[in-house]
């Protein structure tokens, strides 16, 4: 694909050069600085001076100015010019001999004594341009020999010339040019890369002179540019390698340049331009009877038979810009970089960070978001030249303006995607994408706002998940901006999350109470009641917290009570004073048993008020429901069930004012009974289950419970005071309960009272208890467990004195071995078991001759398992 990347400039205009002369041609051409030499076939070297003339468009052009002319009286065409400018010489070739040439008087510079000025049989010359040599007033030059195969290595001065180095090659050379000790030979048949100081040589590729005119041209350090068969541009280093990949020119070609980062070639009718950096062919310029293309100096010349031009590069800048006008995003980047090396490092920087950030919007304007993203990335774009295409995103406070000139050709969206609604979509889910990556990057800083709020506002027009993330997370989301906007799509719940975030919590509960009582339509949370009961929980403001309380209690008081129950207890929140908390749900009693529960079973909280407020509470439920003509039985099963487990557990409420309060309810006698053992007043509880309320199993659970943290002979005395209960009741005296048909009942009830925890009674006062009349096959199994119980003591009674009696016989065994042996005892020696010293001489000794104190070996041997009572409370001897 073509670009313009030269202009074709005339130099030096035909009637400037031969006036009316038609019969003389150029033959060669030589530039230094603004001086231009230009040899002709008549003999004649011409001197002009050019000059840059740019036009007030920016146009450049050539002013020249014939300064001298001079025959060289050979009568033979000029071959060659080469400048050295530090010696002020032209090497000149002419019909076989190189002699200088004064440059400014164009005179033959004459021999020197001793040395000769001139070099015969000469093909060809090149100027070294990476010299070994260290002396600046002299030039290193390579000859080539019409009467030898060789290659000669001169040195020049001012008015001499010298011969340091003669080189045979295989081959008679055409062609050379010189790089430091390296020379690049065009052979008859081949090329080659010499160096002249090892003599080591390295072939590169066939090439037939007689065909075509070989091409040897030094284009930088060791690096060489050849005419190689089929209309390639080869390129060759020091090594014989080649680095870059060939250029694809004509057959035909004459010369070539390089003109980083291009190669520019001439042939019969076209100057061809291909870079370097891609091979590709980007420019062709007409040129008829062309012959001649140097470069001097990164400035390529080019001439006819008859006039002389001068091939101009375009800025690369404009280059570039013309590639990217074209959409060739790539060629324009390959460029860019390719012309690192010829622009200083802080102007480079700045103008790929352009060229990438006008790739991407290339790419983004043709809908290739993932590689507008990497060029936005690698281009450092401000991310707000994005945003602003996207009308409205950005914040009304933004003081961003853009890029001059602009980075793109869209005015906006709209004007990008011309009314295809889908293309506008795609975008936007480009930019939600984009924004979220790089908002907690560097791109983002200096412009968090914009950032955040253009997010916001994408994520609530599409209705995005992320919306609450942003809002939940730390954000720079304005808030002038953003309200109009979530309200515009109804994200009220979201608009509460940014008003909190603001510190607004009154605004944010205020917007959310009105989406639960059905005022705003906001189907983000179907939990929004909880969640606001939530956040009340866990603000720290507690002036918020009773404002909004009541509106939770009375919308829900279970779940709204748990603003007081659930609050975490963090060093951050202030405490609600319960005092405070139960004052306040005085008016609803569901929400303040339900707090009460929380302070008493969940805090266990030891304070009489709260257990006898929350007994109180659920005394005067179960009355309630009492009172009604046909109670809910499953309420009320559930409502006794709190109120004893909390008279069982409790041990901190009022008891007198709680039996005060059911003392003529017959229905609550077990609740009574409970109270009666809290008061020790167990007779009058076990009268109540056995005799009021027939209930035996309850009857036992009470001994059970009213002995769970007292010693076994507790658990005893309250098992024998209802046995007594039972047996009472079943004499035949009590004619009361002979009347009511129980004396059977009871009796049933003290024997399985007896079989089911004998273990408990005390067999002897049990048997004096029991009537005379009983059957002893009734209370077989209790005797029968009492018996194996009573052998069981006295065998373990025995068992501990035996034991006993063998410690004390070994004990004395021990005392006669050591009352044979001394025993020292000092103020100095501590005793084996409490460590303590000795202050008086009686003491004991242990086995080993270890003395101790009298007084820690009676503790050892009281503490001893043979002196302690054996207890076992199987069944089993």
């Amino acid at each position: 694909m073509s670009v313009k990347a030269f202009e074709l400039v005339p130099a030096v205009e035909r009637d400037l050069l031969m006036g009316d002369k038609a019969r003389i041609n150029i033959e060669c051409i030589e530039c230094c600085g603004k001086h231009l030499y230009v040899g002709t076939n008549d003999c004649f070297i011409h001197h002009f001076l050019l000059d840059e003339v740019t036009s007030s468009k920016g146009k450049l052009s050539y002013s020249a100015q014939k300064l001298l002319h001079k025959y060289l009286g050979l009568k033979k065409p000029v071959a060659e010019l080469r400048a050295a400018s530090a010696l002020e010489r032209l090497i000149v070739l002419c019909d076989g001999i190189v002699f200088l040439v004064d440059m400014v008087t164009l005179e033959t510079v004459p021999s020197a004594a001793g040395g000769g000025a001139k070099i015969r049989s000469v093909t060809a010359f090149c100027i070294n341009e990476n010299p070994v040599n260290g002396d600046p007033f002299c030039v290193e030059m390579g000859v080539l020999s019409s009467k030898r195969r060789t290659v000669q290595i001169y040195m020049v001065y001012e008015d001499r010339v010298q011969l340091v180095k003669e080189v045979t090659t295989p081959e008679q050379p055409c062609a050379v040019s010189l790089d430091g000790y390296f020379l690049c030979l065009a052979l008859t048949t081949q090329y080659m890369i010499l160096n002249y100081n090892t003599g080591t040589s390295q072939d590169l590729f066939p090439y037939n002179s007689e065909e075509r005119r070989p091409i040897v041209k030094r284009i930088s350090r060791e690096e060489f540019l050849l005419a190689a068969p089929g209309g390639l541009g080869m390129f060759a280093n020091a090594e014989g390698i080649s680095q870059r990949a060939p250029v694809n020119w004509s057959e035909s070609v004459i010369g070539a340049a390089v003109c980083f980062p291009y190669v520019v070639a001439l042939d019969e009718s076209f100057i061809t331009i291909h870079s370097m950096l891609d091979q590709q062919l980007k420019q062709t310029l007409s040129f008829r009877d062309g012959h001649i293309l140097q470069d001097f100096e990164g400035k390529v010349i080019l001439a006819s038979i008859k006039a002389v031009y001068v091939s101009v590069p375009l800025p690369l800048e404009r280059q570039i810009q013309d590639l990217l006008v074209s959409h060739r995003v790539e060629e324009a980047l390959i460029l860019t970089e390719g012309a690192q090396r010829n622009i200083p490092k802080d102007k480079f920087q700045i103008l790929h960070k352009r060229i990438l950030q006008q790739a991407g919007f290339i790419h983004f304007g043709q809908l290739q978001f993932l590689e507008a993203k990497e060029h936005f990335r690698k281009g450092q774009l401000d991310v707000r030249e994005l945003i602003s295409l996207y009308p409205l995103l950005l914040p009304a406070s933004s003081s961003f303006t853009r890029c001059h000139p602009p980075l793109h050709e869209f005015a906006d969206l709209n004007h990008l995607a011309q009314g295809d609604q889908e293309k506008v979509l795609r975008c936007k889910k480009f930019l939600i994408s984009y924004l979220g990556e790089v908002r907690s990057t560097e791109v983002a800083n200096g412009c968090r706002e914009d950032v955040d709020t253009a997010l916001l506002k994408l994520y609530a027009e599409q209705d995005h998940d992320s919306l609450l993330d942003l809002l939940a997370s730390d954000n720079a989301c304005v808030l002038a901006d953003s309200v109009p906007w979530l309200e515009k799509y109804h994200k009220y719940f979201a608009l509460g999350l940014l008003y909190h975030y603001h510190g607004q919590d009154s605004a944010a509960l205020q917007l959310w109470i009105r989406v639960v009582d059905g005022d705003l339509q906001d189907s983000t949370r179907s939990d929004l009641y909880e969640y606001i009961v939530d956040f009340l929980c866990s603000s720290s403001n507690l002036d918020l917290v009773w404002n909004y309380a009541d509106w939770a209690l009375r919308k829900d008081p279970t779940t709204g009570v748990h603003i007081f129950t659930k609050r975490p207890g963090r060093k951050d929140l202030p405490e609600l004073n319960p005092d405070d908390v139960i004052t306040y749900l005085g008016k609803d009693s569901q929400a303040l048993i339900l707090y009460l529960e929380h302070l008493v079973l969940e805090r266990r909280i030891q304070k009489e008020k709260f257990h006898t407020h929350l007994a109180v509470m659920y005394l005067e439920k179960v009355l309630s429901l009492l009172s009604e003509s046909s109670p809910d039985e499953v309420q009320l099963t559930e409502a006794r069930g709190r109120l004893q487990a909390l008279l069982r557990e409790s041990s901190l409420y009022r008891v007198q004012l709680l039996l005060g309060k059911m003392e003529n309810c017959e229905q609550l006698l077990l609740e009574r009974a409970t109270l009666h053992g809290k008061l020790e007043e167990h007779d009058k509880a076990l009268h109540i289950l056995v005799h009021k309320l027939r209930d035996f199993p309850s009857a036992e659970a009470f001994c059970i419970w009213a002995s769970s943290c007292r010693d076994s002979e507790y658990r005893q005395q309250l098992f024998h005071l209802l046995l007594g209960v039972y047996l009472d009741g079943s004499l035949p005296a009590n004619a009361q309960a002979a009347a009511r048909g129980g004396t059977g009942e009871l009796e049933m009830a003290a024997v399985d009272l007896l079989n089911r925890h004998g273990e408990v009674f005390d067999a002897v006062q049990v048997l004096r208890m029991l009537p005379e009349g009983w059957s002893l096959q009734l209370l077989r199994p209790f005797l029968g467990r009492a018996v194996r119980a009573s052998m069981h003591s006295c065998r373990t009674s025995q068992i501990a004195l035996g034991l006993a009696h063998s410690e004390n016989l070994q004990l004395l065994h021990d005392r006669l071995k050591e009352r044979k042996k001394p025993i020292f005892v000092s103020k100095k020696k501590g005793c084996h078991l409490c460590h303590n010293t000795f202050s008086e001489p009686a003491v004991v000794c242990l086995p080993g001759g270890v003395p101790v104190h009298t007084h820690c070996v009676a503790q050892r041997v009281t503490d001893s398992p043979t002196k302690r009572q054996l207890t076992n409370s199987s069944n089993h001897t």
